[in-house]
């Protein structure tokens, strides 16, 4: 049954990290809030996050750990709701987590404790949550009117909080950004991030021969550098060096990375130093790199003879190989397998303690749908939290 015509304070559409942040911090005020899901479930991202165990944030959060064409925007959102505020939140909530690697946390038992104490929250706080319910149209008179197959509301202050095009088959769409240019926002253009990249079918061979090979490797893209794992696949390459330099790419086609294979060594001025080594190169190799790697890359039949036997100019050329695997991008896997979006709503447009529009100062954009785009890591649900709590404690 449709609902009447109901008034609210505020009304957040899309019921993810950064809108059930600002529903609580509203609820909590006073506020009567409405969060608007159109799908069946609440934090869907939330609950299929670090592998069903939520990196909700991370140690290190800072704004250097983020992407935006203003990069002062983050800093004030970040230090009114730090990683540190969180972390205090689900500890008060006897959630227990750990540190996997590189200040990444997640829960020890399940993402599904977060959904629930972000729940919890909203039922203390009296927030009023309306799932399955697509919102059709939003225009603004006096106040925010919002027409959905759920029935009409209007609220005094709306917040957008539906997210990007990242990972569709959960629900991810243009909303956000439509209603933005409703309002006379800016759009900066978006792409995937977070993504495994493709090369083109000429180099699909070589990558499907590796496809499984994990390394851990220095990937570079002109100054941009991440030292991680990296994953070759039948498409070309993932794994976390690789989703985060994704990021970072200005276009896919036609762009190259050069991956460090050895970021440990110096294999040049080893073989030097080992000049009289009876080994061949392959041989050598083997306690550093796998098989697969080193028998794939390595196929200069002049590589079987030993090291003591080959010249110099020949014992670089391997080691400039290894420290300087260039390889040609043609695409990524696009939005299905992204974790987030870059670009979104111009924060030129918002108020960087706020989130509110500056032409507009009851509308609000929160979260993925902003152009605020987190490193691999906890870094978004952070950006989410931190967005979320500054939104809903000034609407």
């Amino acid at each position: 049954m449709k609902s009447l015509n109901s008034q609210y304070d505020v009304i957040i559409i899309g019921a993810g990290a950064a809108g059930l942040m600002a529903a609580i911090c509203a609820g909590k005020r006073g506020k009567k809030t409405l969060l608007i899901e159109h799908s069946s479930k609440i934090g869907e991202k939330i609950r299929i996050s670090g592998g069903g165990r939520c990196n909700f944030t991370n140690l290190h959060a800072s704004p250097n750990n983020y992407i935006c064409q203003n990069p002062h925007f983050i800093k004030s959102a970040l230090a009114g709701y730090s990683q540190h505020d969180f972390i205090k939140l689900i500890e008060s909530h006897k959630i227990s987590y750990h540190e996997k690697t590189l200040g990444q946390l997640f829960c020890d038992g399940s993402s599904k404790q977060i959904i629930s104490m972000l729940l919890d929250l909203c039922q203390q706080h009296e927030v009023e949550i309306k799932l399955n319910c697509s919102v059709n149209d939003v225009s603004k008179n006096d106040v925010f009117e919002i027409n959905s197959s759920d029935g009409n509301f209007t609220s005094d202050s709306l917040i957008i909080a539906c997210g990007g095009l990242s990972i569709p088959q959960i629900g991810a769409s243009d909303f956000g950004y439509r209603i933005a240019k409703k309002f006379g926002l800016k759009i900066i253009p978006t792409r995937p991030a977070l993504v495994p990249l493709v090369v083109s079918e000429s180099e699909r061979q070589l990558f499907t021969q590796l496809s499984g090979v994990s390394n851990d490797s220095l990937v570079n893209y002109k100054k941009t550098k991440f030292r991680e794992n990296i994953l070759f696949t039948h498409k070309g390459l993932s794994g976390p060096a690789i989703l985060q330099i994704s990021s970072y790419l200005e276009k896919f086609s036609g762009t190259e990375i050069t991956i460090n294979l050895l970021p440990n060594m110096d294999l040049g001025k080893q073989f030097m130093a080992d000049k009289n080594n009876k080994q061949t190169p392959l041989n050598y190799l083997r306690p550093y790199l796998t098989n697969r790697l080193i028998d794939t890359l390595l196929v200069n039949p002049d590589f079987n003879k030993s090291i003591t036997d080959l010249k110099k100019e020949t014992l670089l050329e391997i080691a400039d190989k290894l420290h300087n695997f260039k390889v040609p991008i043609s695409g990524s896997e696009g939005y299905l397998k992204a974790e987030v979006t870059v670009g979104g709503v111009d924060t030129n447009f918002l108020s960087s303690k706020t989130m509110t529009c500056k032409h507009l100062p009851n509308l609000y954009f929160i979260g993925e749908v902003v152009d605020v785009t987190g490193c691999l890591g906890g870094y978004n649900f952070q950006w989410a939290w931190s967005s979320g709590f500054a939104a809903g404690n000034s609407c």
